[in-house]
């Protein structure tokens, strides 16, 4: 779990409604059922009308990663590329089959089964290379839908903010009904910079370093496959991966 992903979110409200609160004013006023939709399913709209429909499905399964990332055990696969190492060079590779039952992950099997089939190096590394490339165009894509959602938020907010004034020059003549259309227009203008700034563009971020993540775990068992196939020693295979681990860790 990514405890510092929640705490920063219950922080920056907790400034905000504190702020709200510090200067004598009531958090009821921060609640506008008008500007709220407004912003909120505008938002929504904008991005189901530029996202293709996989993606933005997708983005919301990715929602989990903000607070349970994927977590890859770095050490432990490079022990298993170490493994597989010493089997090939002692056996060969067909005995590496017996390794295929222990791997659930769709793209480290094919790794696996490009190795056992004795695969040259330069297919097994376009082939894998086009996996990943399009895995992590495909998440990054997704991930990018709460970059646009940052972008339309606050201009959704603006046009609750110019509705809420259009409203109110109706009620020149009657002051209790123009307080409500002002209170839409600020209130629409807050909630569009700070569901922005606040959610959705710390979500993109978030995102997007999984995304990275997960394409450089993937990159790392790559170049171990290609060492293991070239016939490298084990030592040699295990200085090279380290690399990867600490690039990993940052």
């Amino acid at each position: 779990m990514d405890r510092l992903s929640i705490f920063g979110l219950v922080l920056a409200f907790v400034a905000i409604l504190g702020g709200q609160l510090l200067e004598g004013g009531a958090l009821a006023t921060l609640y506008n059922g008008p500007a709220l939709l407004i912003v909120l399913v505008g938002t929504l709209a904008a991005v189901m009308i530029q996202t293709p429909w996989h993606q933005f499905v997708r983005s919301f399964t990715m929602l989990k990663w903000v607070v349970f990332p994927p977590e890859y055990d770095v050490e432990e696969r490079i022990n298993t590329l170490l493994r597989w190492g010493h089997i090939s060079r002692a056996e060969g590779f067909l005995p590496l089959e017996n390794e295929l039952d222990n791997e659930k992950d769709p793209l480290i099997r094919e790794c696996l089964m490009l190795l056992i089939d004795g695969a040259e190096v330069e297919h097994i590394r376009e082939t894998i290379e086009t996996r990943i490339y399009f895995q992590r165009d495909e998440y990054g894509h997704s991930a990018k839908v709460y970059e646009a959602m940052g972008g339309y938020s606050p201009t959704l907010g603006i046009l609750g903010a110019v509705l809420g004034l259009i409203q109110s020059m109706q009620y020149l003549d009657q002051p209790t009904q123009l307080g409500g259309g002002i209170a839409t227009a600020f209130v629409a203008t807050i909630y569009g910079v700070g569901f922005a700034n606040l959610i959705y563009l710390p979500i993109h971020y978030k995102l997007r370093r999984q995304v990275f993540q997960t394409a450089l775990y993937y990159e790392m068992i790559l170049e171990g496959v290609l060492l293991i196939n070239r016939g490298e020693n084990p030592n040699s295979i295990e200085r090279r991966l380290e690399a990867y681990k600490i690039a990993y860790a940052k």
